[in-house]
């Protein structure tokens, strides 16, 4: 499924739609570029499964965790590590058995240890500023994301 959003808040929004139907233990991968919108989409992630806490980058700590809505939130950050083993290491297995939603930045850095994510990609076409192109495929695909 591929979705236009024309600002920060409609990425949100689409994010938040998302959640509301996502179950516990879903990966998402998510891939582009640095400043695409993944935090933002991962805000509305937040917002949609009624987490109250601001959601901000995992880039310095490489897991946010995000505990007090209906299900958990893990924003994940793999810029710095290099393989599924270094995701091992800080504990992946523990993550996915705590039943919530693993967002997942970088996720082509340890994509051979995501078993069947929702792929989501965001580009920013070339010259646009606010617009982004959103894709999601694969996983649990849900239908139904209208407004």
């Amino acid at each position: 499924m591929k979705f236009i959003t024309r600002s920060p808040e409609e990425t949100e929004a689409l994010g938040e739609r998302l959640a509301r139907q996502l179950r516990p233990g879903t990966v998402l991968a998510y891939r582009g570029d640095l400043g695409a919108g993944k935090t933002a989409f991962t805000r509305g992630l937040a917002r949609g499964l009624g987490i109250v806490e601001p959601v901000t980058s995992p880039t310095y700590t490489i897991v946010n965790e995000y505990l007090s809505g209906r299900m958990p939130l893990f924003h994940f950050d793999m810029y710095r590590l290099h393989s599924a083993d270094d995701l091992f290491d800080i504990g992946w297995d523990d993550y996915l058995e705590r039943g919530g939603i693993c967002a997942v930045e970088w996720s082509e850095n340890v994509e051979d240890a995501l078993e069947d994510p929702l792929t989501v990609t965001i580009c920013r076409p070339a010259g646009e500023e606010e617009l982004r192109e959103i894709t999601m495929e694969g996983g649990e695909l849900l239908a139904d994301l209208s407004l």
